[in-house]
């Protein structure tokens, strides 16, 4: 009985070995000398505490006072880059419609192909500049305001709302300032409205 119980536990042995696949075996007895006092026990196959394989904790490691999020000075470089190309793509659709708009009554010729190409780079440039400068201006105001107040909340973006709104159209005069600024707080009060939508019906926030 224990010739054959050997003869087969090699005959496993070589088949895996053939293939190089084949797993260690352990027995009760090899298995009993294993010190278990203060870990859990270790996988005969793994080789590996299985502590180690539960992540309950945080992946990240963050700095002494670091913030678990990003703050509005991380995030304007985002914001920036974001409303720039956000306005070079709505630009180019844009004057992409007008240069066809414009030159209908044209044939398809090589002037024609210059005159939408220019209405296409002209458009897209002067939409990402616009958005880009309003995105500047509010991420400028957003991290002042937060350094200035020292607290991170939404009086910030809304107050940064206003201003960027006040000051793009402070070349307009008294009114022009304050339809911009109704406007800003109006955008941003949606905002603001829109981060704690959760919040507001009771549940966790979901982004963050």
């Amino acid at each position: 009985m224990d010739n054959n119980t050997a003869g087969s536990g090699a005959y496993k042995a070589g088949f895996g070995g053939l293939f190089g696949g084949g797993a260690p075996e352990y027995s009760n007895t090899e298995l009993a000398g294993v010190p278990l006092t203060g870990m859990s026990p270790l996988s005969p196959y793994l080789n590996v505490d299985p502590r180690y394989l539960v992540q309950d904790s945080e992946e990240f490691i963050l700095p002494t006072g670091a913030n678990k999020t990003r703050g509005r000075f991380e995030l304007a470089f985002f914001t920036i880059g974001g409303s720039c190309m956000t306005g070079a793509a709505f630009g180019t659709l844009n004057g992409l419609r007008m240069g066809l708009k414009e030159t209908r009554d044209m044939a398809w010729s090589k002037p024609r192909n210059v005159q939408i190409l220019n209405m296409v780079t002209r458009q897209g440039a002067s939409w990402a500049n616009t958005l880009g400068s309003v995105a500047l201006l509010y991420s400028v105001f957003g991290v002042a305001i937060e350094k200035a107040r020292g607290a991170e909340d939404d009086l910030n973006t809304i107050a940064a709302g206003t201003l960027t709104g006040m000051m793009y159209k402070s070349t307009s005069g008294l009114k022009g300032v304050a339809r911009g600024g109704l406007v800003g707080l109006a955008l941003s009060g949606l905002y603001a409205l829109y981060n704690n939508w959760d919040h507001l019906k009771g549940t966790a926030p979901s982004r963050y």
